[in-house]
């Protein structure tokens, strides 16, 4: 069977992290989320899968290729072009990209289902198949019913009692919704929707294609479905992912590598004297990290592969990404660390580099100034002794 995964977009809200990462390889302990969804098509016998790309493409196509390791065929779709040398990147919209596979050859030629690249999901597909088959529909959404104080933050889906769709409303307050099932962007399509899509312009699913299929309408349900959906548009998202997974609460992903004390789990080769540190978890540590004696770690935290967490040093609820060093009584809480960025929880930024903090923050692998070794910092607090 046959599937597409939406991998075009920019992810502007998901910065910094997507200005060198694009959204479908944002890591989830180690492992890009769109390789969780590779996995969750292939258990369901979808095993042809068209992928458009644009932003940071070759990044996408060198870690997934042609799918063999996945146990699946893939398939890309570049929207861009070449300038001056430079690849540019211009996404055709989630209905633009569909229908310029379509145009190239008539790939989607029976029942496919459409994901986003960027959300952990535990979803039955073959039970949301089977709803679209009975009610003879041309496109069904999938849903997922939220509590009504969180609908403002959705697209809601209104339905009748058969599940046909109605109407949209785009993140209505609590007060106007009129309904709590909403949009999860997993999408059912019959090869008779492009019928529906125009060539050679950009088009969206949500904001273009559905409202058309409701104003002529055309076969066009939702199926409301209890599965856990982990949603990464934004940085908050990102965040709440990691403490879900860190506690267990994603079914289809396990947290990597080995535990070693309850709710502590490490990649290889670890530096650590658990007895000179205070670790609570749940916390993940990647591979070649070192922890110094002293140093304060509270979960749910995930620290990346070759780190270095300095003595004095305190990560509480935080995500520190690969080759980061925090250093001597640095104090992180509800902290994103990713290279030169510290965020926190509602995706506020600081470029260490530019705020001159990168003497708290830097790369593992930059050589270190004489004055932010220990050596250094112990002769220059004698020179000011001395003073």
């Amino acid at each position: 069977m046959k599937a597409m995964i939406l991998a075009a977009g920019k992810g502007t809200r998901v910065r910094p992290i997507t200005f060198t990462i694009p959204k479908p390889l944002i890591p989830i302990l180690q492992k890009p989320v769109m390789e969780f969804l590779l996995e969750l098509l292939r258990k369901h016998g979808f095993d042809q899968i068209m992928v458009n790309v644009s932003h940071l493409a070759k990044e996408i196509e060198d870690y997934f290729r042609d799918g063999q390791r996945f146990g699946v065929e893939i398939g890309y779709s570049f929207e861009g072009y070449v300038q001056d040398g430079e690849l540019i990147g211009k996404a055709l919209g989630s209905a633009g990209g569909l229908r310029r596979i379509q145009d190239f050859h008539p790939f989607f030629d029976e029942t496919f289902v459409v994901l986003c690249g960027d959300a952990l999901i535990d979803l039955d597909l073959t039970a949301a198949l089977e709803f679209h088959r009975q009610r003879g529909a041309i496109a069904t959404i999938v849903m997922k019913s939220v509590p009504r104080e969180e609908v403002s933050s959705y697209g809601v889906v209104v339905t009748d009692e058969d599940g046909r769709i109605r109407a949209f409303q785009e993140k209505p307050s609590v007060e106007e919704a009129l309904s709590t099932d909403i949009n999860t962007g997993i999408y059912i399509f019959e090869p008779e929707i492009f019928d529906y899509i125009p060539a050679g312009c950009e088009y969206d699913i949500g904001g273009d294609l559905f409202p058309k299929l409701v104003e002529m309408n055309a076969p066009f349900y939702g199926v409301s479905m209890d599965f856990q959906w982990v949603d990464i548009g934004k940085v908050p998202d990102y965040w709440r992912a990691i403490r879900s997974v860190l506690a267990g609460e994603v079914k289809n992903v396990e947290i990597p590598g080995r535990q070693v004390r309850p709710g502590i789990h490490t990649g290889l080769n670890v530096s650590v004297n658990w007895d000179r540190v205070d670790v609570r978890g749940p916390v993940y540590i990647g591979s070649m990290t070192r922890i110094e004696d002293g140093a304060t770690i509270i979960g749910p935290t995930a620290i990346g592969q070759n780190c270095h967490i300095c003595s004095g040093a305190t990560v509480e609820n935080s995500v520190i990404f690969e080759y980061s060093r925090l250093g001597p009584g640095v104090r992180l809480v509800d902290k994103l660390v990713f290279g030169r960025y510290c965020v926190d929880k509602t995706g506020a930024t600081i470029d260490v580099q530019a705020a001159a903090l990168d003497w708290l923050i830097t790369d593992t692998r930059q050589v270190l100034r004489p004055d932010e070794t220990e050596e250094g910092r112990a002769i220059a607090e004698l020179l000011l002794q001395a003073d």
